[in-house]
């Protein structure tokens, strides 16, 4: 679980004493605060994203390329906004998301740590059991939103080539998507997602946890001992923890997740409806094994970078969102 002061301005606390739990919280502040700062960090990240994105599909012509080529080679042709592209629908459509996930996130992992306070067991133990079955669930509980935004942020970001139908605004993709598939077509890949990202955000969570504990121990901090860490190296070891599962979850995930965007924004293979199989099939056939790897680079810069970037903001967001007594 992540570590954290009760205020900014008192950077002085011992281990123990440091969570913020959802009952501290105020929940208006939490929600406005996280609004603005995770929107920020999305601009900062969304062009790996849309590298990442156009490396996957299929007869772009970036399947081969490096990342840095592929971002050299849209700013080239599109400008600045061509790797900005679907990111005010992401902005603006996550906004709702964010509040669903971040309200199923702090809400079970409260009830999972009340449930396991009378257990046998380490307190480590106990908190990287509730960071992951929290995070677990809040993946499950966002996906029903993020599923759809995911189809069209990302149809977007891949205009104009071979394979993806031509759309305008987002209103454009929604109208497509449901007038060619119904609404089904706007859950492409959300059994995908539900099944492997869910445990995914489990693993990032627990990672995170255990990687956090991990460094404050060989630091020579503990629960109980005078020893208090500062507001600068709670920081700075959130920052290496969320880096640690970001980079982890990398590895693991890229697989998954070039299945799952192709499986997104393909509309045709020649032999009906991509499915999951097909999409696969297509893959491994094109490429080998280290097709699957398609955009590892950007992907893994992103979840590095998004896992430190998140965390950081996340908890700064808890100790300026605490309710004041």
């Amino acid at each position: 679980m992540a570590v954290e002061t009760e205020a900014v301005t008192v950077p002085e606390l011992a281990l123990a004493d440091t969570d913020i739990n959802w009952d501290r919280l105020d929940k208006t502040r939490f929600h406005i605060i996280g609004a603005i700062l995770f929107t920020a960090q999305s601009a900062l990240l969304h062009p790996t994203s849309v590298v990442k994105t156009r490396m996957q599909v299929a007869g772009s012509g970036f399947s081969h390329m490096g990342g840095i080529s592929v971002f050299r080679h849209i700013l080239k042709s599109d400008g600045i906004p061509g790797i900005f592209r679907g990111f005010g629908t992401s902005a603006i459509g996550s906004l709702p998301g964010r509040v669903l996930a971040l309200t199923s996130l702090e809400v079970s992992k409260d009830i999972m740590l009340k449930y396991t306070e009378d257990l046998d067991m380490p307190e480590a133990t106990r908190i990287g059991i509730a960071n992951a079955v929290a995070g677990m669930f809040s993946n499950l509980v966002s996906c029903v939103y993020y599923v759809p935004l995911d189809v069209i942020c990302q149809r977007l970001m891949v205009q104009g080539l071979p394979g993806t139908a031509s759309c305008n605004r987002p209103f454009d993709v929604i109208h497509k998507v449901i007038k060619a598939e119904g609404l089904r077509g706007l859950y492409r890949g959300f059994g995908l997602t539900a099944v492997t990202q869910s445990p995914a955000s489990a693993l990032w969570w627990g990672a995170y946890g255990s990687a956090q504990h991990i460094i404050w121990r060989s630091l020579g901090y503990t629960d109980d001992a005078e020893k208090k860490p500062s507001h600068m190296e709670m920081v700075t070891v959130q920052a290496a923890a969320g880096m640690m599962a970001g980079a982890c979850s990398s590895f693991i995930t890229t697989p998954i997740d070039t299945v799952k965007t192709r499986l997104q924004v393909m509309d045709n293979y020649g032999v009906g409806r991509p499915s999951v199989l097909k999409t696969a099939k297509a893959l491994l056939k094109e490429d080998g094994w280290r097709g699957f790897y398609r955009g590892f680079g950007p992907r893994f810069l992103n979840m590095s970078l998004y896992g430190t970037t998140m965390i950081v903001t996340y908890e700064i967001i808890k100790r300026l969102s605490v309710r004041r007594e």
